[in-house]
């Protein structure tokens, strides 16, 4: 059976010393990480090593009937009077946790499957979300507690093909929304090690959901997080996901070409491929959300309890443009603009992120087709958000001032940036823009935790044309 740890029904949940298929969970307390959790290359030389390591137990667990705390709400969704089951595979990281409790708030029956690897970062490179974020199965238990609502877990690799089968054989999605794969450009240029680990993580993680949805769900609807930087930076206009181009006299609608700028960024090019080319062999039906740069930390769910409150990243690995000025304002750092700032990109509140994924579900694609979507709401430059922090931080009393640091990426730092981007207001987003309250609200924010930010953590220290091939150690 697929290892299910569920908050709402703890007392299935056994021990025992080994299993082939053991999962090892992230347990709040603990120091020590163990390779299991990942597939057997996944991670080799990367994993933290404890000096005296502790030996851990197996949790193993399996699916039974959920008894409700509260009866279930009418279905909101468009669907018969049965709520739709929606696996969030990487539920438990920063789009993907706000994504989970905004759709069963919404009266999707949700999973979320994770290997728990996004908590293995921070303790290997030293770092730290700005708010202190509670365990995943603390989690769901207050959500539980709150709503009456229940969210099953799945921890394991999606890698490892036998764990994911079986998590589709006993949830039976009638979607997935895929967030689970490594998504930092500057965390896949620290070194060779890093760059292997994305690419296997993301495109073999990715190739494993497909052949699951072939083999298991042949109706279910895959929901993919892609990537604005797919595109790059073209003197032309970016449409979405495809161009119409005539040449030689011939005329043709094509995949628009990509120009990725990280092995992050390849990463999800050989994603789209692989799933443009399913849909077409297999008939799977599939969404792929190119998503701009997200900002932002609240939604109506995650704001219901602090248990619940979702992570913020301010490094300089991890971190979002706009979300790392607020937190370097709160604290006095000048904010850190690479090179001369005029990169522009597509930027959406994480209030946007949810509604987008619930707006793919709600209009499905068709079987065999691969429909593309760029998720964002407003084009910034780095320099017109550095003016906007600035800005905002002055009427809060803030001092803030701005430093150029060499640019540790390899692009273009002035361009010409027009994509489309009207598909998914067409099928009903409502955007939250980029507002002086927003931004005052962030920053506030930011203000709040400010003890917990370690300065070190700041500058960047990835370097795109520096990367190596000796594992790189990032503690300071």
């Amino acid at each position: 059976m697929a290892h299910l740890l569920s908050a709402s029904c703890p007392s299935v949940i056994s021990l025992s010393s080994s299993s082939k298929n053991s999962v090892k969970p992230f347990v709040s307390g603990q120091t020590f990480f163990n390779a299991q959790l990942l597939s057997r290359s996944s991670l080799k030389g990367l994993l933290f090593q404890e000096k005296k390591p502790r030996k851990s137990c197996v949790f193993r667990a399996t699916a039974v009937p959920i008894t409700q705390q509260a009866p279930p709400e009418t279905s909101t969704n468009n669907s018969s009077s049965k709520p739709k089951r929606v696996m969030v595979i990487g539920g438990d990281g920063y789009c993907g946790w706000a994504t989970a409790l905004h759709l069963s708030k919404k009266n999707y029956e949700v999973c979320i499957v994770d290997n728990l690897v996004r908590r293995l970062f921070d303790h290997q490179l030293g770092l730290e979300s700005l708010t202190p974020i509670a365990s995943i199965h603390d989690r769901i238990s207050r959500w539980k507690a709150l709503t009456g609502k229940s969210i099953e877990l799945y921890v394991g690799d999606i890698c490892d093909f036998e764990f994911l089968a079986e998590s589709f054989k006993s949830f039976e999605p009638d979607s997935v929304v895929h967030f689970g794969e490594q998504r930092s450009a500057p965390y896949s240029m620290i070194d060779r090690s890093r760059a292997v680990y994305t690419q296997h993580n993301n495109v073999i993680g990715t190739l494993n959901v497909l052949f699951a949805i072939k083999e298991f769900g042949e109706e279910c609807h895959l929901v993919k997080l892609g990537t604005m930087g797919e595109y790059g930076t073209p003197n032309i206009d970016i449409e979405e996901g495809y161009i119409t181009i005539t040449h030689n006299g011939r005329t043709d609608t094509l995949p628009y070409p990509k120009q990725a700028s990280s092995f992050y960024h390849l990463s999800k090019v050989h994603d789209s491929h692989n799933i443009a080319f399913t849909c077409k062999a297999w008939g799977i039906r599939a969404t792929d959300l190119n998503q701009g740069v997200v900002y932002g930390v609240k939604t109506d769910e995650t704001e219901m309890h602090e248990e619940l409150r979702n992570r913020l990243d301010y490094d300089a690995v991890f971190g979002t443009a706009l979300n790392r000025f607020c937190v370097q304002a709160a604290v006095g750092h000048p904010l850190t603009v690479y090179g001369k700032g005029g990169q522009t990109r597509g930027y959406l509140d994480i209030r946007d992120t949810v509604q987008c994924v619930e707006i793919a579900i709600a209009n499905p694609a068709k079987a065999g087709e691969f429909r593309v979507f760029n998720q964002f709401t407003e084009q910034f430059s780095v320099n017109e958000l550095a003016s906007l922090v600035t800005k905002a931080g002055s009427k809060l009393g803030l001092d803030v001032k701005k430093m150029t640091v060499p640019n540790p990426r390899v692009e273009a730092e002035e361009h010409y940036y027009n994509a489309k981007h009207t598909k998914l207001m067409e099928l009903g987003l409502e955007p939250h823009y980029l507002s002086d309250s927003l931004l005052d609200s962030l920053l506030n924010f930011a203000v709040q935790f400010k003890d917990r930010v370690d300065t070190k953590q700041i500058m960047p220290s990835v370097s795109w044309k520096k990367i190596g091939v000796k594992t790189k150690s990032m503690t300071t």
